[in-house]
């Protein structure tokens, strides 16, 4: 019974992770260069089996109120506003313990560097929640302390780079 339950649960997890790949448009299908990099970031964030939602905040301009709240309770993220039926944001922005750092950044990418400059120069700890993430690009892309990398990050760099 325990193994039946324990092959159950790695199956939903197995449909759950297949189900976030799905929202993650074709990246050739993209013509906008930001909006390929940004399907590029939530891509990475998906393949270290992080909750893209948790840190990409997105609302509609009709939930206004709702979005405030949320954003009030979020520790560290990147938000953006659109309207109903319009790709380009209203608002996009960055949020630390909960308030709105810098607003109107232009596109997700440019809050992504944004984010880790502020980080880094206001000393903080990187968000438990893209733990893998960070590091990737903390120590992959920037090469900062790149001879400890983490499995998930060796394995990722071993597939990118045979």
């Amino acid at each position: 019974p325990l193994l039946r339950q324990a092959d159950k649960d790695l199956q939903e997890q197995r449909k759950t992770e297949a189900a976030k790949i799905k929202d993650v448009p074709e990246i050739s299908d993209l013509c906008d260069i930001n909006t390929k990099r940004e399907c590029v970031l939530r891509s990475l964030v998906i393949y270290f089996n992080e909750d893209p939602d948790s840190f990409f905040k997105e609302y509609l301009t009709s939930a206004a109120e709702d979005a405030e709240r949320d954003i009030a309770d979020t520790t560290m993220g990147i938000y953006t506003i659109r309207r109903e039926g319009v790709e380009e944001p209203v608002d996009l922005g960055i949020v630390i313990e909960g308030i709105k750092v810098p607003s109107n950044i232009g596109n997700v990418i440019l809050g992504f560097i944004l984010l880790f400059g502020l980080i880094y120069a206001l000393d903080l700890s990187f968000p438990d929640h893209m733990k893998y993430t960070t590091e990737f690009f903390q120590k992959f892309r920037m090469s900062l302390d790149g001879h400890k990398l983490n499995t998930k990050i060796q394995q990722l760099e071993i597939k990118l780079f045979p």
